[in-house]
């Protein structure tokens, strides 16, 4: 499959993904100057900034991000710290084929700051989740998870650095499994198999 990943941030997902050999042939940023933009232009990917402007509204933002991945060919996509909610454009042409990475075990603390969160909530466990991407807030059918201890010295900062080698091992192998055909989705349950003929 050929891959766009949706970011806005340092990048150290996107890095991960490259690492991992896919495919990804652009790279779109809502915001400019992000590290992510960087890490593409080293790895000769092509990327685009897509900034949100006050005379459109989300909808029309995402015409037109789906419009600039289907010029690109674009057949599957990652958000990997892209922080707009992906709206029907985009979800209807890709139906299934949209993960995101999250860091908390969804259900709980979905949307932003989760890592903020899971500290102000005394949490002892907390973790990653890479999931598909449905017309909700952080909703759609979760592929992978992994759990990480909260320490009662933790900081967001800590934390979030014992979090980020789990996103950077589950959604590689998430998106891998996605690419293969190796994700066999019923209502809201995942399952990781063998290749799907019909994808062939």
């Amino acid at each position: 499959m050929k891959w766009a990943v949706l970011v806005g941030g340092r990048g150290s997902n996107l890095q991960a993904l490259l690492a991992s050999g896919l495919d990804v042939r652009l790279v779109v940023s809502h915001r400019a100057g992000v590290g992510a933009l960087d890490i593409a232009a080293a790895a000769g990917v092509p990327a685009r900034v897509l900034l949100a402007r006050a005379s459109r509204g989300p909808l029309a933002y995402d015409q037109e991000l789906a419009a600039l991945l289907a010029d690109a060919g674009i057949q599957a996509v990652v958000a990997a710290g892209y922080l707009r909610i992906l709206r029907a454009p985009v979800i209807d042409q890709y139906p299934g084929r949209i993960l995101n990475v999250h860091p908390s075990l969804l259900p709980a603390f979905p949307g932003l700051h989760a890592i903020e969160q899971a500290l102000a909530h005394g949490v002892k466990v907390t973790g990653v989740t890479v999931h598909l991407v449905d017309a909700g807030l952080d909703s759609g059918p979760i592929v992978a998870q992994e759990a990480v201890p909260v320490a009662p010295e933790d900081t967001a900062d800590t934390l979030a650095a014992r979090l980020q080698p789990v996103e950077h091992r589950l959604l590689p192998a998430a998106a891998w499994a996605l690419d293969q055909g190796r994700l066999h989705v019923a209502g809201r349950h995942v399952a990781w198999g063998e290749p799907d003929p019909r994808d062939h």
